[in-house]
């Protein structure tokens, strides 16, 4: 939809999500596919943040670490996820500006905001294996609760920077967007003025800026780790060691992996319909394999998670046996 902006331009009220109209035969597929991820993402989640949260051992910085980054996730596909679900099964995709902008704030508030807590787990795990001794002191509970606020805040400048900087732009032609979800790269394509590229270039650095500083400081805290791990004089010490670190360093690698595999790729004449496709990774694929990593890397946590799963089927099989026995009821 759109309004009369001036005698030859009118102004866009409304976008169209192209999304996987391009592949109309893999929509069904996508569809169920997308479903199963989604609901596995969000019942990993929130069985990771219920698990931290009753189970009193894991009351320690690097799990609440770990169920803020959870939320965090189950943010970000909620803003995206399931609007994108909802057209999979629609012919026409419009939606309306201002929920355009929303979810743009949204996903980068919720996808910065699990970027710098990625840094925030990092730099606990060089201060627990670097520093031991000062381990209470450096992540108390007051602040690892600062930590965790600071990158909240964080998140939430960046995706209202990125939004309002995007937003304040004259779309003025065709309104077609060829994503699935409002991301910067299709918008700015349908933005018109003189300001557009030093818009798009602006925010274009201000990401990779943010980005690459994340991934400089992760790095910098395992290349310090690694420094404190050699100097332990065991096979055993060191393999310890190493092993609180392995579920945050491998979700840390699929999830700059992907992200460079998406924005650092060469641009060819199929890029509209590959940078769709390649989105899925990034919104659906990561937080998908987030759970499992952590789930099956982190020994406290599975034991926990056992240990919650058997006891609620307990106490279910134990109260139907009573009732079952006429000892409840009406």
């Amino acid at each position: 939809m759109t309004a009369m902006l001036g005698p030859n331009r009118t102004f866009v009220s409304e976008f169209i999500l192209l999304g996987f109209s391009t592949f109309p035969h893999l929509q069904p597929m996508l569809f169920l596919l997308v479903l199963l991820m989604y609901l596995f993402t969000l019942l990993g989640n929130l069985l990771i943040v219920t698990t931290v949260w009753a189970e009193r051992s894991l009351h320690t910085p690097m799990h609440l670490l770990l169920c803020a980054l959870s939320a965090s996730e189950v943010l970000y596909t909620f803003a995206i996820v399931p609007r994108m679900l909802a057209d999979l099964l629609s012919a026409r995709r419009p939606i309306a500006f201002l929920a355009c902008a929303s979810q743009m704030f949204f996903s980068f508030t919720f996808g910065f905001t699990h970027s710098f807590l990625l840094t925030v787990m990092g730099y606990d795990r060089y201060v627990a294996i670097g520093h031991p001794l000062r381990y209470h002191v450096l992540m108390s509970p007051r602040g690892c609760a600062c930590l965790v606020a600071w990158s909240w805040a964080g998140g939430s400048v960046m995706g209202l920077v990125v939004t309002t900087a995007v937003f304040r732009l004259t779309f003025c032609g065709p309104n077609e967007v060829h994503h699935f979800f409002c991301h910067v790269p299709p918008l700015v394509k349908l933005a018109c003025g003189g300001d557009v590229s030093t818009v798009a270039l602006g925010v274009g650095l201000v990401c990779i800026t943010a980005l690459l500083g994340c991934c400089l400081l992760i790095l910098l805290s395992y290349a310090s780790i690694l420094a404190s791990i050699l100097r332990i004089p065991s096979a055993e010490g060191r393999h310890k060691a190493f092993s609180t670190c392995a579920s945050h360093l491998t979700v840390v690698v699929v999830h700059y992996g992907f992200a460079s595999v998406v924005y650092l790729k060469s641009k060819g004449p199929q890029s509209l319909e590959g940078d769709t496709l390649m989105g899925v990774t990034y919104t659906v694929l990561t937080p998908f394999l987030s759970p499992i990593i952590f789930s099956l890397r982190n020994k406290e946590l599975k034991s926990a998670m056992k240990r919650t799963f058997l006891s609620g089927i307990l106490l279910q099989g134990s109260r139907w046996g009573w009732c079952h026995g006429g000892e409840c009821g009406g």
